[in-house]
């Protein structure tokens, strides 16, 4: 059955990842990275886990795995390579009524982490449903390829001209076609070829001009 893909803001909310080892230190970096405020818990801990605590907002807690550690988290993540455990965690993540995710177990997970091209507020995830991660991981790389830090840059100016355009343009409909041109690969090759400054001008001529027509 398809899954729902969505971004989640965890922003301050409460996430609890079970284990200390180097897969543990992947998804703590990606957690905190979101802005969760992360719990750790795990009897042995790696050092850079343990630094990177230490080093940030996340609570540490070196002790054996409690349901009590749950509490209040919106999100678990396990990453142990204990299976009676994992399975622990997804039965009390179950009856608490949280979304779970037992890394390397797609059997016991409520979400998949996709791959991730990051550029900028730009994000591509990539998802195989939990079966295949390294074809997942193979895509994005191709798309790394594809999509560079040129594109995050272009987003953050479309998001400026955006807000004018909402502003200042009051049909709906003309604003989906303003947007619709300064987003194309045109524009976004007029963007790379001539600097963002040059851009702007171009676009604040654009919205003139669709605003002259439209009176």
């Amino acid at each position: 059955m398809a899954k729902y893909p969505i971004f989640l803001e965890l922003t301050g909310k409460r996430v609890a990842l079970i284990g200390g080892g180097a897969v543990a230190v992947r998804k703590a970096c990606s957690l905190l990275a979101a802005g969760a405020r992360l719990v750790v818990v795990a009897e042995q801990i790696d050092d850079v886990l343990t630094n990177l605590c230490a080093s940030s907002s996340a609570e540490l807690i070196r002790s054996k795995y409690s349901k009590d550690y749950l509490s209040k988290a919106v999100l678990v993540i396990a990453a142990t390579n204990d299976h009676q455990l994992n399975e622990q965690i997804y039965k009390d993540c179950q009856n608490l009524e949280i979304l779970c995710n037992i890394v390397d177990q797609p059997e016991l997970c409520d979400f998949y982490v996709p791959a991730v091209v990051n550029r900028g507020d730009l994000q591509i995830a990539i998802g195989t449903e939990g079966d295949c991660p390294a074809y997942a991981g193979h895509i994005r790389k191709k798309l790394e390829q594809i999509f560079t830090e040129k594109h995050g840059k272009f987003l953050a100016e479309l998001v400026a001209i955006r807000d004018r355009i909402i502003k200042d343009v009051p049909n709906e409909a003309d604003r989906k076609i303003l947007l619709g041109e300064l987003v194309d690969d045109e524009s976004f090759d007029y963007f790379v070829k001539n600097g963002p400054i040059a851009w702007r001008k171009k676009a604040d001529e654009t919205i003139n001009l669709h605003t002259i027509k439209t009176r």
